[in-house]
């Protein structure tokens, strides 16, 4: 199915669909006109006398060695197969997709000066399935994500290599299997495919994606584990974040209450419990989720204008004729955005880690046996699962250092500042998995703490979160294998299932 797309006002919701679903994107009318006349200035100028960087010039350091029109296609040609030099296990191929879908968005205002030839061919391999392979490592984030987006733009002329209905195979073989055809590249074609942040751009909105995802599953799981430890229910009062004011406190406070209301768990222990205030990573799950949201929500604002910018150089004004020269591919907001989206990550773990191991301590469950096991001493129970969800949060810690405030001089110092958005962004899926898996854990502890609790129940929403979970993870019982059973939650995670059970809805809507 293909996605009619306006460029430059693509929104974040059409992103994630591509992303999730495999969705292609066509350009919609007139986009074709005004990439024509973009063609048209590049063409002219690269038959003139004066040089223009990128279209009769060399490259970087080499711009001052002007090109001859005869040897246009060869220049392009070669800067493709020169800058293929990407390292690392391959982007997923998802997230390739996301990358040439975003490159298609940006060829198409018109301001890059490509055919529309080269458009539509982008366009037929993302409809076709004709996945480049694209090494995950090699790009500093300027200028731009060269080698990358050459891997990609490889494929397009025939070289290196793709996927194509599950089989590795070279580029030009792969579009032949698809019925295309592989372009010859023209005046500055190569450098508007390979200049850009589109890989950068990709792999952070995938992190934020995930990120968003993985937060809300948070307070589900947040949620379930006050009830389990019999917490108090005071502190997500809306009097308190009102009066503090912070967007994503208020809306992490709302949706605690709503999925805690009717939760008989909630009165059981209204009277003679000895207890005066909770820890902090139940009680001050508003406070510190809600600012996870607020970064999120600055993190989309900077990434949905990224994904819809035109960040090659040279740019066309088809308006006044010119040519210019800047620094759009300057990945720095990105940057910031993978940076920040780090932040969430971690941290979005760092308090779910402290509720596992509140859960697993009888000094701090009221009540729960040790681990939470049904037969302590001769089981273990949840004892190393705890521990495996701690060694995760620490990697993700360690892992949230921030990429943005790193640079290198590169190309003979003609590039001496770069951005280092490309592994800034890439981290955010490792740490991604790491905060899922996280969060399987306290799924599952949470769940166990809960029925523990029986014939006291938790609320009606909550209740169908472990029904969720107990459609592929039992109850535990004795001692069993533990990894398949964290993988499965994990499975269901990423899967969406959580957050099915309870209904999206509750994430947007207002709540009492």
């Amino acid at each position: 199915m293909n996605e009619i797309i306006t460029a430059g006002r693509v929104s974040l919701g059409i992103w994630e669909i591509i992303y999730r679903d495999g969705t292609s994107i066509k350009l919609g009318n007139g986009a074709q006109e005004i990439c024509k006349k973009s063609a048209e200035i590049v063409k002219a100028a690269a038959a003139g006398a004066d040089p223009v960087y990128g279209v009769n010039t060399g490259f970087g350091k080499l711009a001052r060695i002007q090109i001859s029109v005869q040897d246009t296609a060869k220049l392009q040609r070669n800067l493709i197969l020169s800058h293929c030099c990407g390292v690392g296990n391959p982007m997923p191929e998802n997230i390739t997709r996301l990358m040439m879908a975003l490159k298609i968005n940006s060829l198409g205002r018109g301001a890059s000066g490509v055919s529309w030839g080269l458009i539509s061919l982008l366009q037929d391999m993302l409809e076709k399935g004709v996945t480049p392979v694209v090494p995950g490592q090699g790009s500093v984030g300027a200028s731009g994500d060269l080698a990358p987006l050459a891997h990609m733009a490889a494929v397009m002329i025939g070289e290196a290599h793709a996927v194509y209905k599950g089989k590795t195979m070279s580029g030009g073989a792969a579009l032949k299997a698809a019925g295309l055809t592989p372009i010859v590249l023209r005046a500055k074609e190569g450098l508007g495919l390979i200049n850009g942040t589109q890989f950068s751009t990709a792999y952070a909105l995938a992190g934020y994606f995930e990120a968003t995802s993985l937060a809300h599953s948070a307070l589900i799981t947040g949620a379930m584990s006050v009830d389990a430890a019999m917490g108090s229910s005071a502190p997500f009062k809306a009097f308190i974040h009102d009066l503090r004011g912070h967007k994503g406190q208020i809306q992490a406070g709302k949706i605690l209450r709503k999925l805690m209301h009717g939760s008989p768990l909630r009165d059981s222990h209204m009277e003679d419990d000895e207890r005066v205030q909770d820890p902090y990573c139940l009680r001050c799950q508003p406070q510190v989720i809600g600012a996870c949201l607020d970064i999120l929500s600055s993190v989309a604002e900077t990434l949905r204008i990224e994904a819809n910018a035109v960040t090659d150089n040279p740019l066309v004004n088809v308006d006044t004729g010119e040519i210019l020269s800047g620094g759009n591919f300057h990945a720095e907001p990105v940057a910031f955005a993978a940076d920040q989206c780090a932040l969430a990550l971690a941290e979005v773990g760092a308090i779910a880690q402290r509720r596992i191991a509140l859960l697993v301590d009888p000094a701090l469950s009221f009540g729960l046996p040790p681990f939470l096991s049904p037969n302590p001493g001769v089981n273990s129970g949840f004892m190393i699962a705890e521990v495996t969800s701690a060694a995760l949060m620490s990697e993700n810690k360690q892992r949230a250092n921030p990429c943005s405030v790193d640079s290198t001089p590169t190309s003979a110092n003609q590039e001496d500042h770069v951005s280092m958005a490309a592994h800034g962004a890439r981290r955010l899926m490792d740490m991604a998995d790491n905060l899922r898996n996280i969060i399987a854990i306290e799924w599952m502890c949470a769940a166990q703490g809960i029925e523990l609790r029986a014939p006291i129940e938790t609320s009606p929403v909550l209740k169908s979160a472990i029904s969720a979970l107990r459609a592929e993870v039992a109850s535990l019982g004795d001692d069993r294998y533990m990894a398949g059973d964290i993988e499965a939650a994990a499975n269901l995670l990423k899967q969406g299932a959580i957050l099915d059970a309870v209904g999206k809805d509750i994430f947007y809507a207002q709540n009492t």
